[in-house]
């Protein structure tokens, strides 16, 4: 016979009437004075209820005081007593709260299923929203012609709504189907793409030093803040505090042309090849597309004021007829390259946090933005909408560059550059070159996909592996402007050179020795 609650045999048995249990007399006693209750069935128990069984009888010794053994004894029963009780409770409880985790459990995954569900309509509720959007305003304002801007001047301006904002035609049916297109194609040109044999290989990237600098941009005002690259003229886009953009052709070593017309510094800028175009953004708030002529030069033909804060990235899509532009009121802006319309503006404007890097994914159906509040934000082109977020930066993600492999995303900030997997939405390795104190201003990977540039104090260049594979150090190229900040790196055609911005008012070109074009300082410093 053993105690229902101890477990042990006990000394003096009682069994209930209501469920036939035996219990120890005193443990079952206190019980029922505490809660009235069947310790096993949970029934109303009374005294009443409690059968004595009778056994044979051991004659106990008198009780002693507490000095003696026999008392001691006596405590600790009453101790074991008390825990046996406690231990019985606890697994009652124990029994209870798994019960409550399971059905918890369920309800949240029900609450998932359903949150999952509600999204998608909502999606494809602002989807029609915004169709009916952009037919109503067509049907009630006629064949009105889009805005067109000439000699720099807004030819006119978009409807305004009665709460302030401007009315979007939007990217519609016809352009979604030829972003679609477009990715598809690059897609499947991906899966067959090699490594080019012409690419400089490990052991000439680090033999790389400095074989030219060129001083572009105006000694009272120095800093290039950006810069890119013409893909197949080997021609260089600087971008400088000056409020002027500079044209380099570094075979030649010679200024092409000079893009003036900001009033203040040029935060970012993208060449367009195909339509021989140069995009800029300044602080200035605006927007330039410059157009080449047959002479070289460039003439501003559209300048957009659509934003209200500081132009931070300037990025081209794929197909070269569209961009986006983005800045720090918290908005970016899809625009119509040849026509310099806004056809849709994403996000509310918003003085607390804003846009500070955006890049087109290579495919050209996702865009990536990057936040003053260190947050990465993946967007779908063809809805508008937020698609996924990448937190655990320190500080403003001041660039951003997607691999040519379609896989992986490099961002940068304050606490160095970190490695996302846009297949598992994950983090898969971080990079800290510096100090706390220096933020990482420039991160870019190169046309093949096989070498990362990260720039802050120095430039740093890696090998990219996968994901498993630890990313080595290739080569550590010096800061030799002085001023201890590289804002700018981009690797040339196959890798053979990389072109270097910092905050004095030189271009630098590292590469293999003998390999320069020119003299070094040959072009005298514009004032």
């Amino acid at each position: 016979m053993i105690c229902a609650i101890s477990g042990e045999v006990p000394d003096e048995p009682v069994v209930s009437k209501r469920s036939g249990l035996l219990f120890e007399r005193r443990l079952i006693e206190r019980y029922i004075e505490d809660h009235g209750k069947c310790p096993v069935t949970k029934e109303d128990l009374s005294m009443d209820d409690i059968v004595l069984v009778k056994t044979n009888k051991v004659v106990r010794p008198r009780p002693l005081q507490a000095a003696s053994i026999p008392g001691l004894l006596g405590i600790f029963q009453n101790e074991w007593d008390a825990l046996m009780l406690s231990n019985f409770s606890l697994e009652q409880q124990l029994h209870t709260a798994r019960q409550e985790l399971s059905h918890a459990l369920y309800q949240h995954d029900a609450a998932c299923r359903v949150i999952a569900r509600l999204k998608k309509e909502r999606d494809e509720s602002r989807g029609l929203l915004a169709l009916a959007e952009r037919q109503i305003p067509a049907s009630m304002t006629g064949a009105a012609p889009a805005a067109v801007l000439s000699n720099g001047k807004r030819a006119m301006e978009e409807e305004i709504v009665p709460d302030g904002k401007k009315i979007r035609p939007g990217i519609n049916p016809d352009m979604i189907d030829e972003l679609t297109e477009c990715n598809t194609m690059l897609s499947a040109q991906r899966k067959k793409r090699q490594v080019p044999p012409s690419l400089a290989s490990i052991d000439a990237l680090e033999r790389y030093t400095q074989i030219s600098s060129h001083p572009l941009h105006k000694t009272n005002k120095p800093g290039i803040l950006s810069m890119d690259m013409h893909p197949s003229k080997d021609i260089i886009a600087t971008g400088g505090i000056d409020t002027n953009a500079v044209l380099f052709d570094r075979p030649s070593g010679q200024i092409l042309c000079t893009l003036a017309g900001h009033s203040k510094k040029i935060t970012t800028l993208k060449f367009v090849p195909r339509e021989e175009l140069v995009v800029t953004g300044s602080a200035d708030k605006t927007v330039r597309i410059w157009q080449g002529g047959e002479e070289g030069n460039y003439s501003c033909i559209h300048t957009l004021k659509d934003h209200t804060a500081e132009i931070e990235a300037v990025t081209i899509h794929a197909t070269q007829k569209y961009f986006v532009t983005a800045a720090k009121d918290n908005t970016w802006c899809f625009y119509d390259i040849l026509t310099g319309s806004c056809l849709s503006q994403v996000g509310e404007a918003s003085g607390q946090e804003g846009y500070t890097s955006a890049s087109f994914h290579p495919d050209g159906l996702i865009l990536g933005t990057g936040t003053t509040e260190a947050i990465v934000k993946i967007w779908d082109v063809k809805t508008q909408s937020n698609v996924a977020k990448f937190e655990g930066h320190a500080g403003p993600v001041t660039a951003m560059s997607f691999s040519e492999n379609g896989y992986f995303l490099a961002t940068a900030a304050l606490d160095g550059v970190k490695l996302w997997d846009l297949r598992k939405l994950r983090n898969f390795r971080t990079f800290s070159p510096y100090d706390s104190d220096t933020p990482t201003n420039s991160v870019e990977f190169d046309l093949s996909g096989s070498y990362l540039a990260v720039a802050g104090s120095d430039i740093r260049v890696y090998q990219v592996a996968n994901v498993k594979t630890e990313w080595n150090l290739i080569k550590t190229l010096p800061d030799l402007s002085g001023t201890g900040k590289v804002t700018s790196a981009k690797f040339g055609v196959d890798a053979k050179y990389i072109a270097v911005g910092s905050m004095d008012h030189n271009l630098r070109i590292f590469g293999l020795p003998g390999d320069d074009q020119m003299d070094d300082d040959s072009k005298p410093s514009p004032e």
